[in-house]
């Protein structure tokens, strides 16, 4: 696997620097910041691709607010979704709670739109949304994002907390695979 990996890594396209991801985040805080003043919110961080993203964010929000991390995973580290698995719900109560969901990707919507309403169900007074990257699929998402990081085109990509069969989360940048490595996954 590891030699998969490093060919992976070898081959792959930047398509944005650190410095680039890094003033996405710092655009995002400050929207943030500014739309979720006064409203206490709780930060889901969604494990395990959100957690770069999360953990990136945290540092740069100024408002008071609490933390808490939720699991519902369609990859388990394959590079195809499948069905949504609940792994781990918050401790922390929803009820009458706003809530912000972080998440690495918006790529089909299916299980940001699953946490959207889960989070409705279990009391949430209002439920928002933010993503690193926002895939372009040239079709319409069962859900939109409020705060958005970047755009990138239908790709498989890595790195920020987005992952190729559980590795390269921890890469410094949005790289895609290429159409080699592609075939491989």
């Amino acid at each position: 696997m590891l030699k998969e990996i490093k060919t992976v890594q070898e081959n792959a396209d930047l398509l944005y620097s650190e410095q680039e991801v890094e003033a996405a985040l710092d655009k995002m805080a400050e929207q943030i910041n500014v739309v979720l003043a006064d409203r206490n919110p709780l930060l889901l961080c969604v494990m395990n691709g959100g957690i770069v993203a999360a953990g990136k964010l945290l540092t740069r929000l100024t408002i008071p607010l609490t933390v808490d991390a939720i699991n519902a995973s369609r990859y388990q580290n394959k590079t195809a979704g499948g069905v949504i698995e609940w792994l781990l719900k918050p401790a922390t109560s929803l009820k009458d709670r706003t809530i912000l969901i972080i998440d690495d990707i918006l790529d089909e919507g299916i299980t940001l739109a699953a946490i959207h309403d889960y989070c409705l169900e279990q009391g949430a007074t209002a439920v928002y949304s933010a993503v690193l990257m926002d895939k372009m699929l040239g079709h319409e998402k069962p859900i939109t994002a409020d705060f958005i990081g970047l755009e990138v085109a239908n790709r498989y990509l890595f790195g920020y907390g987005m992952d190729y069969k559980g590795y390269l989360r921890n890469a410094a940048g949005i790289y895609a695979c290429s159409e080699i490595n592609k075939e491989t996954a």
